[in-house]
This record gives C-alpha cells, sequence and structure tokens, in this order.
C-alpha cells in the first residue's frame, strides 16, 4: 500500500527530529520511506505561542494495516519524547497519516483522509510537490485542491 504522512516539528531541533523520524519509519520492518517533500517552515496554527514549524510529507510503501502504521507512527512520538498537552501546541515532532492508498477510514482512532490537510499549506504544498496527481478520496485531485490553500502560508527552505 501506498501511504503519505506529514511531519511536523517545533521544538529540539525541528529539521533534526524530522530527519530522525524519517529514518525511524524507514527502519521498520514492512515501510519503505520512498519520496521525501522538501522542508518547509510555518506559522503555528491559530496563532499558538511557539516557534515556527518545520513541515514535510513522505511517502512510503508498507504491508502493514492503516492501524498497525498508526502505532508506529505513535512509537516514533513517544522515542522523540512527544508530549501531547495543548491540541495544535508545540510539539517535538507529530506524525499524522494523510492517505492511506485510496482508503476511507473513520474511526476512534484514526480518520483517513486526514480531516484537516486540505486547509493547511503545509501540508498540501509539500504532498503536492511529492505527488502532483494523488487523488485525495471524495475530494478530488491534490492539483485542484493545492488552490484552497494559501502557498504563501508556507517558505520552503
Amino acid at each position: 500500500m501506498l501511504a503519505y504522512i506529514g511531519l511536523g516539528s517545533n521544538l529540539k531541533d525541528p529539521k533534526l527530529q524530522i530527519e530522525t523520524a524519517l529514518k525511524a519509519l524507514n527502519e521498520v520492518d514492512r515501510i519503505l520511506v520512498i519520496k521525501i517533500s522538501s522542508f518547509y517552515e510555518s506559522k503555528p496554527l491559530l496563532d499558538m505561542s511557539g516557534p515556527n514549524y518545520i513541515n514535510a510529507v513522505c511517502k512510503v510503501d508498507t504491508s502493514l494495516s492503516a492501524s498497525d502504521l498508526l502505532d508506529v507512527c505513535q512509537q516514533i512520538e513517544d522515542n522523540q519524547k512527544r508530549i501531547r498537552e495543548v491540541k495544535w501546541g508545540s510539539r517535538t515532532i507529530d506524525l499524522d497519516i494523510l492517505l492511506y492508498d485510496q482508503q476511507i477510514i473513520s474511526s476512534d482512532r484514526l480518520s483517513i483522509p486526514h480531516p484537516e490537510m486540505i486547509d493547511r499549506a503545509f501540508v498540501m504544498v509539500p504532498l503536492y510537490e511529492i505527488d502532483k496527481e494523488i487523488n485525495v478520496p471524495l475530494l478530488g485531485s491534490v492539483e485542484k485542491l493545492i488552490d484552497r490553500v494559501n502557498k504563501l502560508d508556507v517558505k520552503k527552505i
């Protein structure tokens, strides 16, 4: 299965946090990172306090279920000392499964496509960079959805 994972960090050397998470993903059996976007800088959501974020998106080939992939992502977050105190607050690392093949998943633990991805430039711009032709189930092509976001909200670094 092809899956797309969004990564973000704004604490403790964000670039290194993302690079560490990407390396950890690629070291998991049954996951192969096949493409990584450039890194992008963005301001915190909703004018939350804290430093700017660094974000990226990666494309992986995996034989894990979506639920097992989520477990891996959360384990990586735990290993990198992610603290969940404030929604959309500062964090060492955040890994979000954006898309899992063309599946639509809605459970207490997981919603795919990621419900807020199409409104976030820090997701859509790097996603568009690595796969201009991907379709988001129920919503359409990334090529059309990219126009929903303000591309000036992110800066390629």
